[in-house]
């Protein structure tokens, strides 16, 4: 949770340093924002057993992807939608998200071994050799204190999107990307 606020709180950095207004993001206009929260509530569903753990992650993957991809012209979408890509295959391939012993021992969560080791987690497992494929996409890039997380390539260009997103929105500037429709021109009568 503390990365998400931080990479929120650096969108409004960015947001602020290149000209923009908080004020200007309530004109954003996400269609089919209700995938969204759908999406990320998949996740959170608190489930003790793996498979069904995995099952609404993978779920939830398409769900978010669909709301990225009705989004997609929007500044910095086409980066969440390929992040969360990323993170789907290596889910998909491994049935859970590998997280490495180095990693988890870098971002100050070494405690968390143990209990991985032993019971494993309802959507993470420890990386070890054999038992992963895909393993660089998986959550092996490790952030410290005071943040004492594990991220993903994938995490990290979703992030990278919702910065681009929002600090555009700011700027209240061409958040579409791509050719803007044609505007067409008065008829005479």
């Amino acid at each position: 949770m503390r990365f998400l606020i931080g990479i929120l709180v650096l969108a409004v950095v960015i947001g602020y340093a290149i000209g923009g207004r908080l004020r200007n993001v309530e004109g954003l206009r996400l269609r089919w924002w209700g995938l969204a929260p759908l999406g990320l509530a998949l996740q959170l569903v608190p489930v003790s057993s793996h498979g069904i753990a995995v099952g609404l992650l993978i779920t939830s993957y398409p769900v978010l992807m669909l709301f990225a991809l009705a989004n997609i012209r929007l500044a910095g979408v086409a980066l969440i939608f390929v992040g969360l890509a990323l993170n789907l295959t290596v889910i998909a391939a491994n049935q859970g998200m590998p997280v490495t012993k180095h990693a988890l021992v870098a971002s100050g969560q070494g405690s968390l071994l143990g209990d991985l080791e032993k019971n494993g987690g309802a959507k993470h497992f420890l990386a070890r050799p054999g038992n992963t494929v895909l393993l660089p996409l998986g959550d092996v890039i490790p952030i410290g204190n005071p943040i004492d997380q594990v991220v993903s390539v994938g995490d990290c260009v979703v992030y990278g999107g919702v910065v681009w997103l929002i600090a555009a929105a700011m700027r209240g500037r061409s958040l579409l990307i791509g050719p803007r429709p044609r505007e067409t021109a008065p008829t005479r009568s």
